[in-house]
C-alpha cells in the first residue's frame, strides 16, 4: 500500500492513554512568525493553484467535449443535419457546462488532497458525471428546453474520459513538483520511537507525497531510542502544544504509541484548530491496500475494518485462466521475434540459445526457469569469484552487478529491454509461473530467507511484478521483499492489469535493467 492510502485522516477520538495536563494548560498560541506565515501562505497558494488549474482545465475540456459532440452529431449519416442546432447547442452547452462543473466541485473532483494517489479522485469525477447526466437531463426535460439527444449522449461519452485524463496529468504534475521540493508540507510526528522511525522512513522514501518530517514528539523515556532512529526528538508529549507553536508545522501526525486518551486527543485537536494545523492519524498497520480497509465510525469510534490477506485469491482459476490464454496468444504472436532473438544469441558466440536454471516456485517447489542466454557460456562457473568482489547497493541476498563482465554484447541489448525474459511465457503456460507475481528466486537465495521473505513463495512467481515496475535491480533487498509481500497480501485482478500496463513503460525506460 502506498503511504497516502495507509494514512487516514479522522475527526473522531483516537483511543490512547496518559496525562496531557501540562500541555493542555499551556497558553494560547502567539501570532505566527513571519517566515511561517509566508510558508503557510505559500502552501495555501499551492492548493489554490491546483484547484484553480483543475477548474480551468475542466472548463476547457467540457467546451472541447461540446464541440466534439456537436461535430459528431452533425456528421452522423443516419441523422439529418440540423441547420438551427448550433444556436441551441451553444445555449444548452452553457447550461450543461455550468451544471457539470458544479457537480464536479460538489462531489470532490477538484480536492487537491486527493490528487497525490488513490482512485478516490477518479471515482469522484465519475460520480459527478453520472449525477450531472441525471440532474441536467431531468432539468432540461422538465423545463421543456429543446435538446438534441444524440448530442447529449455523445457529450457525456466524450467528456468523462477527458476529465479523467486531466486528473492523471494533474497527478503527475503535482507529484513531480513535490519530488522537486515544491508544494511540500512540514510534519511533526507524535508516537512511540519505533513507529516514528517507520513513518519517517516511509515519508522520506515516498517523496512524491510532499511530507517533510521536522521532528518527533514521543512518550517519556523514549528520547534516546528515537534519536538513534535518525529522527530529531523535540520533546515528550507533555510539551506537544508548545512545540507546535515553536516549530509551526503544517501537519501533526499521530501514529501508534501516542499516549493521549480519547478526551485528551479531542482537546488537543481543538487547540490545533486555532493554529490552523492539519491532523492526520495513522493506524498501527501498514502495507495494506485501500480496498482492504473500510472506515466505519460507530458511537464516535473510528473503527477500521481490514480484510484478510489475499494470497489464496491469487491462486484462483480466474488468474490461471488469464495466464494460459494470454501466454498462449503472446507465444503465437511473438514467434517471429523469438526466431530473430534466438538467431542473434546463437550468432554472437555460436553457443546455446536458451539458458536453463533451477528456480523456486510456489510452496518452495523447484522448476526449470527459461531465458534467452545473455551471458557467456561459462557464466555460472565465474559467479563465485564475482560474488566475492561486489554486491549491489547492500543487497545481501540477491547478487546483481551493474557492469557484470559475463554479459555478452547481444545480452546487454536483451537485458536492457527485458527481451531475455520472453521464453518465460512457456513457464507461464506450463503453470510454473504467472504473468504477474514476485520475482522467481534461486535456491541459494531461499536458504537465506527469514520468515517474512518466505511469504513470497505463497503464490506463483511472475515474469513481471511490483519489483519489475519499481526499479528492478536498483532496489535493495528490503524494498524487493516489501513490494513482493504487498503484492501477495493485496492481490487483485485489477492490480495485475495495472502492473502489466506499467511494465511496458518500465521496459522502455530500462531503469534498473542489468
Amino acid at each position: 500500500m502506498s503511504v497516502q492510502q495507509a494514512i487516514t485522516a479522522v475527526d473522531a477520538p483516537h483511543a490512547v492513554s496518559a496525562p496531557f495536563t501540562d500541555r493542555l494548560a499551556a497558553p494560547l498560541a502567539p501570532p505566527l512568525a513571519e517566515p511561517s506565515r509566508r510558508r503557510r501562505r505559500s502552501a495555501r497558494r499551492g492548493e489554490l493553484l491546483v484547484t484553480g488549474s483543475l477548474l480551468l482545465a475542466d472548463a476547457m475540456v467540457i467546451a472541447v467535449a461540446c464541440l466534439i459532440a456537436f461535430v459528431i452529431r452533425q456528421n452522423l449519416e443516419f441523422l439529418d443535419s440540423a441547420p438551427g442546432l448550433s444556436g441551441t447547442v451553444v445555449h444548452n452547452s452553457l447550461v450543461i457546462g455550468a451544471g457539470w462543473m458544479l457537480a464536479i466541485v460538489v462531489f470532490g473532483g477538484v480536492n487537491p488532497r486527493l490528487i497525490a494517489s488513490g482512485a478516490e479522485i477518479y471515482r469522484n469525477v465519475l460520480t459527478a458525471c453520472v449525477g450531472a447526466v441525471g440532474i441536467l437531463g431531468a432539468i432540461l426535460f422538465l423545463a421543456d428546453i429543446p435538446l438534441s439527444r444524440p448530442f447529449f449522449v455523445t457529450l457525456f461519452l466524450v467528456g468523462p474520459p477527458l476529465l479523467l485524463l486531466v486528473r492523471f496529468a494533474a497527478r503527475r504534475a503535482v507529484n513531480g513538483a513535490r519530488v522537486r521540493g515544491r508544494l511540500r508540507l512540514q510534519v511533526l510526528v507524535v508516537g512511540s520511537a519505533g513507529h516514528v522511525h517507520g513513518i519517517a522512513r516511509t515519508l522520506a522514501r515516498e517523496t512524491w507525497l510532499g511530507y517533510d518530517v521536522v521532528g518527533a514528539v514521543t512518550p517519556m523515556y523514549e528520547d534516546a531510542q528515537a534519536e538513534q532512529a535518525g529522527v530529531p526528538v523535540l520533546g515528550d508529549e507533555s510539551r506537544l502544544l508548545p512545540l507546535v507553536r515553536s516549530e509551526e508545522p503544517d501537519v501533526v501526525l499521530f501514529t501508534a504509541g501516542s499516549s493521549a486518551s480519547a478526551e485528551e486527543f479531542r482537546r488537543i485537536a481543538w487547540e490545533l484548530e486555532d493554529q490552523d494545523v492539519a491532523v492526520i492519524v495513522v493506524p498501527g498497520v501498514s502495507e495494506i491496500s485501500g480496498d482492504r480497509i473500510t472506515m466505519r465510525p460507530v458511537a464516535g469510534l473510528p473503527l477500521v475494518h481490514m480484510d484478510l490477506p489475499r494470497a489464496r485469491n491469487a491462486l484462483k482459476w480466474t488468474k490461471r485462466a488469464f495466464d494460459i490464454v494470454a501466454s498462449a496468444a503472446l507465444i503465437v504472436l511473438l514467434m517471429p521475434v523469438f526466431a530473430v532473438l534466438a538467431l542473434s544469441v546463437w550468432w554472437s558466440d555460436r553457443g546455446g540459445v536458451i539458458f536453463r536454471q533451477d528456480r523456486v516456485g510456489r510452496s518452495g517447489t523447484a522448476f526449470e526457469f527459461l531465458k534467452f542466454r545473455s551471458m557467456v557460456i561459462d557464466a555460472e562457473a565465474r559467479r563465485a569469484e564475482l560474488e566475492q568482489l561486489a554486491r549491489d547497493k547492500g543487497n545481501d541476498v540477491l547478487f546483481k552487478m551493474a557492469d557484470d563482465p559475463r554479459i555478452t554484447r547481444v545480452g546487454k541489448v536483451l537485458r536492457r529491454y527485458s527481451l531475455d525474459e520472453l521464453p518465460q511465457l512457456w513457464n507461464v503456460l506450463r503453470g510454473d509461473m504467472s504473468l504477474v507475481g514476485p520475482r522467481p528466486a534461486l535456491p541459494q537465495e531461499v536458504t537465506g530467507y527469514d520468515e517474512d521473505a518466505r511469504r513470497r513463495l505463497a503464490v506463483r512467481p511472475g515474469i513481471t511484478g511490483l519489483w519489475q515496475v519499481s526499479g528492478r535491480s536498483d532496489l535493495s533487498w528490503e524494498d524487493t521483499v516489501r513490494l513482493d509481500l504487498f503484492y501477495v497480501d493485496n492481490w487483485s485482478f485489477t492490480q495485475d492489469l495495472l502492473i502489466l500496463g506499467r511494465t511496458v513503460r518500465a521496459v522502455l525506460a530500462s531503469r534498473g535493467a542489468y
